[in-house]
């Protein structure tokens, strides 16, 4: 037996999906009042964005079919 659990893996993969899913949503939809140093944007680049945000939410998909089947 797997002392870290036998779906460790996929709850991996869940945990690291929906937080790049989150995370990047949250970019989007609501960003910094203002840049804190020169060198940062005052708003996330929307096409990166939107593929994390796809990428994670199949991430997250694939890692709950595997956690059910």
């Amino acid at each position: 037996m797997n002392p870290l659990g036998d779906d460790l893996l996929p709850l991996l993969v869940l945990a690291l999906g929906g937080a790049m899913a989150v995370g990047n949503l949250v970019a989007l939809v609501r960003p910094p009042g203002r840049p804190r140093d020169e060198g940062d944007l005052a708003r996330a680049p929307l096409a990166r964005s939107v593929l994390f945000v796809a990428i994670g939410v199949v991430a997250s998909l694939w890692a709950i079919a595997s956690l059910v089947s």
